[in-house]
């Protein structure tokens, strides 16, 4: 690897392009690695792809060898998270620590569980009872473990569900702006007047981005900054106000999910997941502000940036 090229990405879904387009944009040279070899979108200038397999202990020190920092974004099916995630994350701690670099990891919020409505912050116990939440909590427990031992150095930064350029598979994905745009019906879940926290992706990444350069993020896990929590209802009425048209939304429960999940595995997934809908969804994240600011997108010019991005895809509103 270049001796120029010292931020390496693990996984080129969503985060991982949004965590290159913020490197990029500061003027830093970036290596995105994937299993394929293949991006669905020309790479910026002073980006490279190489073709690695992050379950192979081996190949994550090869690809990340004179590394200063490694992000951690590649993840297997929603739906084979219990299986395949926690295997991913030692041979990604084995690889980095034979490299030396830091490791950045972007994680969700599922470890908590419910809080009842009470607002989330880092201090809450991991205390869910999914398998998906167990799984995230267990792969956290894994990476501070290894930094606590003197393995590797690690800081994790959390997101509540995330909506922006280039995220289709999210509750704020393709099902609401895709179908908004071709003026289908919107599919939500839980209750739409209940407050939830979403993030913008972008916002995500620079906060990523900012952990991975301040030595004090390190060892301990971060809630990244989102702009101001709205009900799911009033976040509809921000899309509609952007694409001048209204929306129609039904919002699916239980037993649609898992009538879904019969021929779509990952929605079915989604079911033991409905407690974040039926709740206030609340995400603390002063613990991150008050040592590293905040910078947030309003979600206007959020939700502005990415009805932009659907329609650059063909997805226009229809006459």
């Amino acid at each position: 690897m270049s001796k120029q090229v010292k931020h390496v990405i693990l996984g080129t879904g969503q985060l991982g392009l949004a965590i290159m387009d913020e490197l990029v944009a500061a003027g830093l040279p970036v290596k995105l690695v994937n299993r394929s070899g293949r991006v669905n979108e020309p790479l910026p200038a002073g980006v490279i792809l190489e073709t690695a397999d992050a379950t192979n202990p081996d190949e994550v020190a090869r690809v990340t060898a004179g590394a200063d920092v490694v992000f951690f974004c590649v993840q297997p099916a929603y739906h084979q998270w219990p299986e395949k995630f926690p295997p991913l994350t030692a041979s990604i701690i084995e690889g980095v620590s034979r490299s030396g670099a830091r490791l950045v990891f972007g994680d969700n919020l599922y470890m908590y569980g419910p809080t009842n409505g009470q607002p989330i912050h880092e201090d809450l116990p991991y205390a869910a009872e999914t398998r998906k939440g167990k799984t995230r909590a267990q792969m956290a427990n894994m990476l501070l473990t290894a930094h606590e031992a003197g393995k590797i150095k690690v800081t994790i930064g959390r997101a509540s569900d995330f909506y922006g350029p280039r995220v289709t598979s999210s509750m704020a994905g393709a099902m609401l702006f895709e179908a908004a745009l071709q003026g289908k019906t919107v599919n939500l879940t839980g209750d739409l007047n209940l407050p939830h926290t979403i993030t913008y992706i972008r916002d995500f990444a620079h906060a990523l981005v900012t952990l991975s350069e301040n030595e004090a993020a390190y060892g301990r896990t971060w809630h990244i900054p989102s702009a101001e929590t709205r009900t799911q209802t009033d976040f509809i009425k921000l899309v509609e106000a952007e694409i001048g048209r209204p929306i129609q939304v039904w919002a699916a429960g239980k037993w649609i999910l898992r009538l879904i999940g019969l021929f779509n595995p990952a929605a079915g997934e989604v079911v033991e997941m409905m407690y974040e809908f039926n709740e206030p969804f609340v995400v603390d994240h002063s613990q991150y502000t008050a040592v590293f600011g905040a910078k947030v997108t309003p979600h206007e010019q959020a939700i502005r940036e990415t009805v932009a991005w659907y329609q650059r895809q063909g997805e226009q509103v229809p006459a």
